[in-house]
């Protein structure tokens, strides 16, 4: 999905109302206006990400990511000692899990769903939310991974995000819970 597609989307989601449209703003509305602006984007971007389906396309997902992050972002986790700065160093991890996600799931079998659900937050600028990634496989075995992510905005772009208290249920899925019949097919085909 290209830049303008996804923006298109956000127009919709966000009412056609954006941080970069211009207006006459009485001073006193500036800080409650640019809280909304910053909620407004945060219910944005969750709603592309659960409405994006990895099963059809991991490009999406990048598409999201490069509409909504700033080019100086910051990206850290209670489990990584390291942050991960800069858009291309973020988006070379986000590749790293979503192209295999995206394989495992158009060919493999793998059905993955994604929610969310606002979390009240006590500063300006900064938005708390809970994720829950639902895998199952076509054994029907399931593997569920859960945290929470504080995102801090700057403008119209999130300039840090932190991922936080993350539980898993269900141990790892393995080959035998997905169906590459492709390549069982090939082989047989290979071995005639």
């Amino acid at each position: 999905m290209c830049e303008h597609e996804i923006e298109r989307k956000v127009a919709l989601i966000t009412s056609g109302n954006s941080d970069t449209e211009q207006s006459f703003v009485p001073a006193d509305h500036l800080d409650r206006d640019l809280e909304t602006s910053y909620q407004t984007r945060e219910r944005a971007l969750n709603a592309a990400i659960v409405q994006a389906n990895i099963s059809e396309s991991f490009e999406e997902h990048l598409g999201i990511f490069d509409a909504f992050y700033a080019d100086d972002i910051e990206v850290s986790s209670e489990t990584h000692e390291e942050k991960i700065r800069g858009k291309a160093r973020v988006r070379a991890l986000l590749c790293d899990f979503l192209i295999p996600l995206h394989i495992m799931a158009e060919i493999g079998g793998l059905q993955v769903s994604i929610r969310q659900i606002a979390m009240p937050g006590d500063t300006a600028g900064e938005t708390h939310s809970e994720w829950t990634l639902d895998l199952v496989g076509v054994s029907g075995r399931t593997c569920t991974l859960s945290w929470r992510a504080l995102r801090k905005w700057n403008g119209s772009r999130v300039v840090y995000e932190h991922h936080y208290e993350h539980q898993q249920s269900g141990g790892p899925l393995t080959m035998a819970d997905l169906s590459f019949d492709v390549f069982e097919q090939y082989d047989c085909a290979l071995e005639e």
